[in-house]
Protein backbone atom coordinates (compact mmCIF):
# COMPACT_ATOMS: atom_id res chain seq x y z
CA UNK A 1 0.00 0.00 0.00
CA UNK A 2 1.45 3.57 -0.87
CA UNK A 3 2.22 5.95 1.75
CA UNK A 4 1.94 9.79 1.61
CA UNK A 5 2.08 12.75 3.63
CA UNK A 6 -0.43 15.33 3.99
CA UNK A 7 -0.16 18.71 4.60
CA UNK A 8 -3.28 20.80 5.40
CA UNK A 9 -3.73 24.60 5.73
CA UNK A 10 -6.56 25.90 7.34
CA UNK A 11 -6.18 29.97 6.42
CA UNK A 12 -8.23 32.47 7.25
CA UNK A 13 -10.59 32.38 4.59
CA UNK A 14 -9.45 29.26 2.44
CA UNK A 15 -8.63 25.63 3.25
CA UNK A 16 -5.77 23.70 1.49
CA UNK A 17 -5.13 19.81 1.08
CA UNK A 18 -1.71 18.56 -0.23
CA UNK A 19 -0.49 15.03 -0.74
CA UNK A 20 3.15 14.41 -1.54
CA UNK A 21 4.48 11.03 -2.10
CA UNK A 22 7.91 9.91 -0.70
CA UNK A 23 9.55 11.95 -3.40
CA UNK A 24 8.12 14.81 -2.63
CA UNK A 25 5.94 14.90 -5.81
CA UNK A 26 2.35 16.94 -5.66
CA UNK A 27 0.02 13.50 -6.05
CA UNK A 28 -3.17 15.46 -4.91
CA UNK A 29 -4.03 18.90 -4.32
CA UNK A 30 -7.17 20.85 -3.30
CA UNK A 31 -8.02 24.91 -2.51
CA UNK A 32 -11.13 25.79 -1.59
CA UNK A 33 -12.67 28.75 0.09
CA UNK A 34 -14.09 27.52 3.56
CA UNK A 35 -16.53 30.61 3.90
CA UNK A 36 -16.57 30.53 7.83
CA UNK A 37 -16.98 26.39 7.73
CA UNK A 38 -13.53 25.08 8.37
CA UNK A 39 -14.37 21.98 9.30
CA UNK A 40 -17.15 21.73 6.61
CA UNK A 41 -14.61 22.00 4.25
CA UNK A 42 -11.86 20.10 5.69
CA UNK A 43 -14.05 17.44 5.79
CA UNK A 44 -14.83 18.04 1.55
CA UNK A 45 -11.43 18.07 1.18
CA UNK A 46 -10.73 14.85 3.09
CA UNK A 47 -13.79 12.75 1.88
CA UNK A 48 -12.80 14.02 -2.11
CA UNK A 49 -8.53 12.78 -1.18
CA UNK A 50 -9.84 9.39 -0.24
CA UNK A 51 -12.31 9.13 -3.09
CA UNK A 52 -9.44 9.91 -5.02
CA UNK A 53 -6.18 7.79 -3.62
CA UNK A 54 -8.08 5.22 -1.38
CA UNK A 55 -7.75 4.41 1.51
CA UNK A 56 -3.77 4.56 1.54
CA UNK A 57 -1.72 5.02 4.79
CA UNK A 58 -0.85 8.83 5.46
CA UNK A 59 1.17 10.91 8.01
CA UNK A 60 -0.82 14.19 8.43
CA UNK A 61 0.62 17.89 9.99
CA UNK A 62 -1.85 20.78 9.74
CA UNK A 63 -1.17 24.39 9.34
CA UNK A 64 -2.61 27.57 9.60
CA UNK A 65 -4.20 29.94 11.40
CA UNK A 66 -7.17 27.83 12.17
CA UNK A 67 -5.45 25.04 12.16
CA UNK A 68 -4.22 25.06 15.68
CA UNK A 69 -7.82 24.01 17.71
CA UNK A 70 -8.60 21.12 14.47
CA UNK A 71 -5.49 19.71 15.00
CA UNK A 72 -5.70 19.10 18.95
CA UNK A 73 -9.23 17.93 18.29
CA UNK A 74 -7.81 15.27 15.43
CA UNK A 75 -4.76 14.51 17.95
CA UNK A 76 -2.17 15.33 14.68
CA UNK A 77 0.70 17.84 14.81
CA UNK A 78 0.53 21.20 14.05
CA UNK A 79 3.39 23.46 12.75
CA UNK A 80 3.03 27.18 12.35
CA UNK A 81 2.91 28.33 9.18
CA UNK A 82 5.87 30.91 8.79
CA UNK A 83 7.79 27.88 9.54
CA UNK A 84 5.99 25.43 7.02
CA UNK A 85 6.29 27.81 4.24
CA UNK A 86 10.17 28.67 4.90
CA UNK A 87 10.61 24.73 4.88
CA UNK A 88 8.86 24.46 1.41
CA UNK A 89 10.99 27.69 0.24
CA UNK A 90 14.01 25.76 1.33
CA UNK A 91 13.27 22.63 -0.48
CA UNK A 92 11.66 23.58 -3.60
CA UNK A 93 13.32 27.09 -4.37
CA UNK A 94 16.37 27.19 -2.34
CA UNK A 95 17.76 30.43 -4.73
CA UNK A 96 15.17 32.32 -2.76
CA UNK A 97 16.51 35.42 -0.56
CA UNK A 98 13.37 36.91 0.13
CA UNK A 99 9.84 35.74 0.33
CA UNK A 100 6.51 37.71 0.11
CA UNK A 101 3.52 35.55 1.29
CA UNK A 102 0.01 37.38 1.07
CA UNK A 103 -2.79 35.30 2.54
CA UNK A 104 -6.67 36.01 3.23
CA UNK A 105 -5.93 38.08 6.66
CA UNK A 106 -2.29 37.99 7.01
CA UNK A 107 0.91 39.46 5.35
CA UNK A 108 4.38 38.14 5.60
CA UNK A 109 8.20 38.87 4.69
CA UNK A 110 10.69 36.38 5.09
CA UNK A 111 14.14 36.93 4.55
CA UNK A 112 16.39 34.08 4.04
CA UNK A 113 20.40 35.38 3.41
CA UNK A 114 22.04 35.72 6.75
CA UNK A 115 19.77 34.26 8.53
CA UNK A 116 15.69 33.59 8.49
CA UNK A 117 14.37 36.74 9.60
CA UNK A 118 10.36 36.41 9.49
CA UNK A 119 7.86 39.61 10.11
CA UNK A 120 4.31 39.47 10.02
CA UNK A 121 1.41 41.96 10.04
CA UNK A 122 -0.34 41.98 13.93
CA UNK A 123 -3.80 41.16 13.96
CA UNK A 124 -4.87 43.79 11.74
CA UNK A 125 -6.15 42.65 7.90
CA UNK A 126 -5.32 45.99 6.35
CA UNK A 127 -3.71 45.38 3.06
CA UNK A 128 -4.32 41.58 2.15
CA UNK A 129 -6.60 39.04 0.74
CA UNK A 130 -9.81 39.72 2.74
CA UNK A 131 -8.67 43.69 2.21
CA UNK A 132 -9.06 43.21 -1.65
CA UNK A 133 -12.34 41.03 -1.39
CA UNK A 134 -14.00 44.23 0.60
CA UNK A 135 -12.48 46.84 -1.96
CA UNK A 136 -13.84 44.39 -5.12
CA UNK A 137 -16.99 44.46 -3.91
CA UNK A 138 -17.17 48.42 -3.77
CA UNK A 139 -16.69 48.38 -7.34
CA UNK A 140 -19.54 45.58 -7.75
CA UNK A 141 -17.17 42.45 -8.85
CA UNK A 142 -14.80 40.02 -7.16
CA UNK A 143 -10.80 40.22 -6.92
CA UNK A 144 -10.23 38.44 -10.49
CA UNK A 145 -12.47 41.08 -11.87
CA UNK A 146 -10.65 43.87 -9.94
CA UNK A 147 -8.19 42.15 -11.54
CA UNK A 148 -9.08 42.84 -15.10
CA UNK A 149 -9.75 46.14 -14.22
CA UNK A 150 -6.56 46.92 -13.68
CA UNK A 151 -4.54 45.72 -16.28
CA UNK A 152 -6.07 48.64 -18.25
CA UNK A 153 -5.44 51.18 -15.97
CA UNK A 154 -4.04 54.93 -16.66
CA UNK A 155 -3.70 56.57 -13.13
CA UNK A 156 -2.90 55.49 -9.77
CA UNK A 157 -4.90 57.03 -6.90
CA UNK A 158 -2.92 57.52 -3.09
CA UNK A 159 -5.20 54.66 -0.99
CA UNK A 160 -4.79 54.16 2.55
CA UNK A 161 -4.08 50.30 2.92
CA UNK A 162 -3.56 50.29 6.81
CA UNK A 163 -7.14 49.43 7.37
CA UNK A 164 -10.10 48.69 5.33
CA UNK A 165 -12.71 51.28 6.43
CA UNK A 166 -10.07 53.74 5.62
CA UNK A 167 -9.83 52.48 2.80
CA UNK A 168 -12.98 52.74 1.67
CA UNK A 169 -13.49 56.26 2.72
CA UNK A 170 -10.47 57.06 -0.08
CA UNK A 171 -12.20 54.74 -2.59
CA UNK A 172 -15.83 55.98 -2.06
CA UNK A 173 -15.40 59.37 -3.05
CA UNK A 174 -13.30 58.13 -6.18
CA UNK A 175 -16.08 56.02 -7.24
CA UNK A 176 -18.97 59.32 -6.19
CA UNK A 177 -16.52 61.49 -8.50
CA UNK A 178 -16.91 59.21 -11.68
CA UNK A 179 -13.20 57.47 -11.24
CA UNK A 180 -12.18 55.26 -13.72
CA UNK A 181 -12.86 51.47 -12.64
CA UNK A 182 -9.91 50.53 -13.73
CA UNK A 183 -7.73 52.95 -12.24
CA UNK A 184 -9.28 52.49 -9.01
CA UNK A 185 -8.66 49.08 -9.25
CA UNK A 186 -5.22 49.54 -10.19
CA UNK A 187 -4.77 51.98 -7.21
CA UNK A 188 -6.29 49.33 -4.42
CA UNK A 189 -3.72 46.74 -5.99
CA UNK A 190 -0.72 49.46 -5.75
CA UNK A 191 -2.43 50.20 -1.75
CA UNK A 192 -2.02 46.53 -0.71
CA UNK A 193 1.81 46.70 -2.44
CA UNK A 194 2.83 50.08 -0.05
CA UNK A 195 1.31 47.93 3.16
CA UNK A 196 3.00 45.09 2.73
CA UNK A 197 6.25 46.78 2.22
CA UNK A 198 6.31 49.74 4.04
CA UNK A 199 4.56 47.87 6.88
CA UNK A 200 6.46 45.05 7.08
CA UNK A 201 10.05 45.47 5.44
CA UNK A 202 10.13 48.59 7.00
CA UNK A 203 12.95 50.12 5.33
CA UNK A 204 14.93 47.13 4.96
CA UNK A 205 15.81 46.45 1.48
CA UNK A 206 13.63 43.51 -0.54
CA UNK A 207 16.78 42.57 -3.11
CA UNK A 208 18.38 39.52 -4.95
CA UNK A 209 15.33 36.56 -5.50
CA UNK A 210 12.46 37.55 -4.72
CA UNK A 211 9.21 34.35 -4.10
CA UNK A 212 5.74 35.82 -4.11
CA UNK A 213 3.16 33.47 -2.34
CA UNK A 214 0.05 32.70 -1.38
CA UNK A 215 -3.60 32.92 -2.59
CA UNK A 216 -3.99 36.55 -3.70
CA UNK A 217 -0.26 36.73 -5.25
CA UNK A 218 -1.46 33.67 -7.07
CA UNK A 219 -4.59 34.55 -8.46
CA UNK A 220 -4.22 38.42 -9.24
CA UNK A 221 -1.33 39.07 -11.65
CA UNK A 222 -1.62 42.22 -12.15
CA UNK A 223 -0.68 42.41 -7.80
CA UNK A 224 2.06 40.84 -8.17
CA UNK A 225 2.93 43.26 -11.23
CA UNK A 226 2.47 46.45 -8.86
CA UNK A 227 5.03 44.37 -6.81
CA UNK A 228 7.68 43.87 -9.44
CA UNK A 229 7.66 47.54 -10.48
CA UNK A 230 7.64 49.15 -7.08
CA UNK A 231 10.74 46.95 -6.11
CA UNK A 232 12.00 47.37 -9.42
CA UNK A 233 12.99 43.71 -10.01
CA UNK A 234 15.14 42.70 -12.72
CA UNK A 235 14.10 40.06 -15.05
CA UNK A 236 14.44 36.52 -13.44
CA UNK A 237 14.43 37.94 -10.01
CA UNK A 238 10.71 37.78 -9.37
CA UNK A 239 9.82 33.89 -8.68
CA UNK A 240 6.65 32.61 -8.77
CA UNK A 241 6.79 28.97 -8.42
CA UNK A 242 4.34 26.68 -9.31
CA UNK A 243 1.95 25.56 -6.99
CA UNK A 244 2.95 28.75 -5.49
CA UNK A 245 -0.80 29.26 -3.74
CA UNK A 246 -0.23 26.13 -1.76
CA UNK A 247 3.51 26.76 -0.54
CA UNK A 248 2.27 26.66 3.09
CA UNK A 249 0.40 23.07 3.03
CA UNK A 250 3.32 22.00 0.97
CA UNK A 251 5.40 22.79 3.93
CA UNK A 252 3.21 21.20 6.81
CA UNK A 253 3.57 18.01 4.47
CA UNK A 254 6.65 18.12 4.62
CA UNK A 255 6.84 18.84 8.06
CA UNK A 256 4.53 15.20 8.22
CA UNK A 257 7.56 12.91 8.08
CA UNK A 258 7.59 11.36 12.01
CA UNK A 259 3.98 11.26 13.07
CA UNK A 260 1.83 8.00 13.72
CA UNK A 261 0.72 6.99 10.65
CA UNK A 262 -3.26 6.96 9.63
CA UNK A 263 -5.55 5.95 6.79
CA UNK A 264 -7.26 8.04 4.93
CA UNK A 265 -10.43 6.42 6.24
CA UNK A 266 -9.93 6.87 9.28
CA UNK A 267 -8.94 10.65 8.64
CA UNK A 268 -12.02 10.86 7.28
CA UNK A 269 -13.76 9.89 10.36
CA UNK A 270 -12.32 11.80 12.64
CA UNK A 271 -12.70 14.76 10.48
CA UNK A 272 -16.62 13.71 10.05
CA UNK A 273 -16.81 12.68 14.31
CA UNK A 274 -15.06 16.83 15.20
CA UNK A 275 -17.56 18.73 12.43
CA UNK A 276 -19.76 20.17 15.22
CA UNK A 277 -17.25 20.62 17.58
CA UNK A 278 -16.96 24.59 18.85
CA UNK A 279 -13.67 26.57 20.59
CA UNK A 280 -15.08 26.42 24.29
CA UNK A 281 -12.58 29.88 24.15
CA UNK A 282 -15.58 31.60 21.82
CA UNK A 283 -18.00 33.32 23.98
CA UNK A 284 -21.34 34.49 22.42
CA UNK A 285 -23.41 37.25 22.68
CA UNK A 286 -27.31 36.84 24.37
CA UNK A 287 -29.85 37.72 21.19
CA UNK A 288 -31.08 40.70 20.57
CA UNK A 289 -34.77 39.87 20.74
CA UNK A 290 -35.08 36.02 22.76
CA UNK A 291 -38.73 35.83 20.84
CA UNK A 292 -40.65 36.60 18.03
CA UNK A 293 -43.39 38.86 20.53
CA UNK A 294 -40.23 40.83 21.25
CA UNK A 295 -39.54 41.37 17.85
CA UNK A 296 -42.96 42.24 16.95
CA UNK A 297 -43.14 44.84 19.89
CA UNK A 298 -39.99 46.36 18.74
CA UNK A 299 -41.18 47.03 15.02
CA UNK A 300 -44.56 48.43 17.10
CA UNK A 301 -42.85 50.63 18.65
CA UNK A 302 -40.20 52.23 15.86
CA UNK A 303 -43.19 52.13 13.21
CA UNK A 304 -44.88 55.51 14.69
CA UNK A 305 -44.50 57.51 12.04
CA UNK A 306 -45.23 56.09 8.98
CA UNK A 307 -44.72 58.09 5.63
CA UNK A 308 -48.14 59.29 3.92
CA UNK A 309 -48.40 58.11 0.73
CA UNK A 310 -50.24 58.66 -2.43
CA UNK A 311 -50.88 57.10 -6.32
CA UNK A 312 -48.70 58.15 -8.69
CA UNK A 313 -50.84 57.05 -11.65
CA UNK A 314 -52.96 59.52 -10.88
CA UNK A 315 -51.66 62.16 -9.53
CA UNK A 316 -52.72 66.01 -10.79
CA UNK A 317 -49.92 68.96 -9.77
CA UNK A 318 -46.72 69.78 -8.96
CA UNK A 319 -44.39 67.37 -7.48
CA UNK A 320 -40.72 67.75 -6.16
CA UNK A 321 -37.54 65.10 -6.50
CA UNK A 322 -35.14 64.29 -3.70
CA UNK A 323 -32.03 62.91 -4.32
CA UNK A 324 -29.62 61.50 -2.19
CA UNK A 325 -26.38 60.72 -3.81
CA UNK A 326 -24.60 58.37 -0.65
CA UNK A 327 -21.58 56.80 -0.62
CA UNK A 328 -22.45 53.55 -1.04
CA UNK A 329 -26.69 53.95 -1.70
CA UNK A 330 -28.50 56.47 -4.15
CA UNK A 331 -31.97 57.12 -2.66
CA UNK A 332 -34.92 59.11 -4.54
CA UNK A 333 -38.22 60.20 -3.21
CA UNK A 334 -40.82 62.46 -5.52
CA UNK A 335 -43.28 64.05 -3.48
CA UNK A 336 -46.72 65.93 -4.08
CA UNK A 337 -47.69 69.35 -3.30
CA UNK A 338 -49.18 68.22 0.17
CA UNK A 339 -45.57 66.27 1.47
CA UNK A 340 -47.37 62.64 0.03
CA UNK A 341 -44.85 59.89 -1.12
CA UNK A 342 -45.38 59.10 -4.81
CA UNK A 343 -42.08 57.42 -5.95
CA UNK A 344 -39.13 56.00 -4.01
CA UNK A 345 -36.04 54.22 -5.00
CA UNK A 346 -33.58 52.74 -2.07
CA UNK A 347 -30.86 50.88 -3.63
CA UNK A 348 -26.69 49.98 -3.84
CA UNK A 349 -25.27 52.56 -6.46
CA UNK A 350 -23.09 49.47 -7.52
CA UNK A 351 -20.05 51.53 -7.63
CA UNK A 352 -21.19 53.31 -10.21
CA UNK A 353 -23.99 56.41 -9.18
CA UNK A 354 -24.33 58.54 -12.01
CA UNK A 355 -25.86 54.85 -14.09
CA UNK A 356 -27.89 54.16 -11.31
CA UNK A 357 -29.51 57.79 -11.17
CA UNK A 358 -29.73 57.49 -14.62
CA UNK A 359 -31.83 54.31 -14.72
CA UNK A 360 -33.91 55.70 -11.51
CA UNK A 361 -34.82 58.59 -13.82
CA UNK A 362 -36.10 56.47 -16.40
CA UNK A 363 -37.95 54.44 -14.23
CA UNK A 364 -39.87 57.33 -12.60
CA UNK A 365 -40.76 59.26 -16.00
CA UNK A 366 -41.98 56.07 -17.36
CA UNK A 367 -44.29 55.93 -14.55
CA UNK A 368 -44.91 59.92 -14.40
CA UNK A 369 -48.74 60.43 -15.71
CA UNK A 370 -48.66 63.83 -18.31
CA UNK A 371 -51.13 65.07 -14.88
CA UNK A 372 -47.75 65.36 -12.79
CA UNK A 373 -45.28 68.20 -13.29
CA UNK A 374 -41.70 67.53 -12.40
CA UNK A 375 -41.91 71.16 -10.84
CA UNK A 376 -38.04 71.56 -8.96
CA UNK A 377 -35.67 68.74 -8.15
CA UNK A 378 -33.07 68.72 -5.09
CA UNK A 379 -30.04 66.85 -4.58
CA UNK A 380 -27.98 66.09 -1.22
CA UNK A 381 -25.27 63.86 -0.31
CA UNK A 382 -21.58 62.88 -0.83
CA UNK A 383 -22.18 62.59 -4.92
CA UNK A 384 -24.28 66.58 -4.38
CA UNK A 385 -21.76 68.23 -6.66
CA UNK A 386 -21.66 65.56 -9.26
CA UNK A 387 -25.06 65.20 -9.56
CA UNK A 388 -25.96 68.64 -9.81
CA UNK A 389 -23.56 69.07 -12.37
CA UNK A 390 -24.59 66.05 -14.46
CA UNK A 391 -28.43 66.16 -14.48
CA UNK A 392 -28.90 69.97 -14.18
CA UNK A 393 -30.38 69.47 -10.50
CA UNK A 394 -32.30 72.74 -9.29
CA UNK A 395 -30.72 73.01 -6.21
CA UNK A 396 -27.63 71.40 -4.08
CA UNK A 397 -28.72 71.33 0.00
CA UNK A 398 -26.07 69.92 2.97
CA UNK A 399 -27.17 66.40 4.35
CA UNK A 400 -27.45 67.98 8.05
CA UNK A 401 -29.81 70.54 6.64
CA UNK A 402 -31.90 67.82 4.97
CA UNK A 403 -31.58 65.66 7.34
CA UNK A 404 -33.09 68.55 9.65
CA UNK A 405 -35.83 69.92 7.19
CA UNK A 406 -37.53 65.67 7.21
CA UNK A 407 -37.22 65.08 10.97
CA UNK A 408 -38.57 68.23 11.44
CA UNK A 409 -41.64 67.39 9.46
CA UNK A 410 -42.41 64.16 10.66
CA UNK A 411 -41.48 65.65 14.89
CA UNK A 412 -41.48 69.03 14.83
CA UNK A 413 -40.26 69.18 18.15
CA UNK A 414 -37.42 67.17 17.64
CA UNK A 415 -33.99 68.02 19.44
CA UNK A 416 -31.62 65.04 18.41
CA UNK A 417 -31.10 63.53 15.38
CA UNK A 418 -28.79 59.79 15.16
CA UNK A 419 -28.20 59.06 11.57
CA UNK A 420 -25.83 56.12 10.30
CA UNK A 421 -24.92 56.08 6.96
CA UNK A 422 -22.74 54.15 4.39
CA UNK A 423 -19.31 55.87 5.79
CA UNK A 424 -20.57 58.27 8.06
CA UNK A 425 -22.37 58.88 11.47
CA UNK A 426 -23.65 62.16 12.53
CA UNK A 427 -25.64 63.20 15.63
CA UNK A 428 -27.49 66.59 15.54
CA UNK A 429 -28.50 68.90 18.34
CA UNK A 430 -31.66 70.71 17.65
CA UNK A 431 -31.85 74.27 19.74
CA UNK A 432 -34.83 77.19 19.08
CA UNK A 433 -35.42 75.69 15.92
CA UNK A 434 -31.65 75.25 14.50
CA UNK A 435 -29.04 73.12 14.24
CA UNK A 436 -27.30 74.27 17.50
CA UNK A 437 -24.05 71.21 17.49
CA UNK A 438 -23.63 68.35 14.87
CA UNK A 439 -20.81 65.75 16.05
CA UNK A 440 -19.53 63.70 12.41
CA UNK A 441 -16.75 60.60 12.63
CA UNK A 442 -13.98 61.20 11.21
CA UNK A 443 -12.05 59.36 8.21
CA UNK A 444 -12.64 56.24 9.22
CA UNK A 445 -15.74 54.34 8.58
CA UNK A 446 -15.88 51.58 11.02
CA UNK A 447 -19.46 51.37 12.49
CA UNK A 448 -21.45 52.43 9.44
CA UNK A 449 -22.82 51.09 7.12
CA UNK A 450 -20.40 49.83 4.91
CA UNK A 451 -18.45 48.49 8.21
Amino acid sequence: MDRFRIGIDIGSTTAKLVVLDKKNTLVYSRYQRHLSDSKGTLLELVQNCYQTLGDAITQVCITGSGGLSISQWLNLSFVQEVIACSKAVETFIPETDVVIELGGEDAKITYFRGGIEQRMNSSCAGGTGAFIDQMAVLLNTDAAGLNEYARKHKVIYPIASRCGVFAKTDVQPLINDGAAKEDIAASILQAVVNQTIGGLACGKPIRGKVAFLGGPLYFLSELKSRFVESLKLAEGDAITPKNSQLFAAIGAALSAGKEKSITLQELTRQVERIKDYQDDQVHRLQPLFLDEKEYEEFQKRHAKNLVKRGELSSYMGKTFLGIDAGSTTTKAALIGENGELLYSYYGSNEGNPLKKMVSILQDMYEQLPPTAILSKATVTGYGEALMKAAFHVDIGEIETVAHYTAAKYFLPEVDFILDIGGQDMKCMRIKNGTIDSVLLNEACSSGCGSF
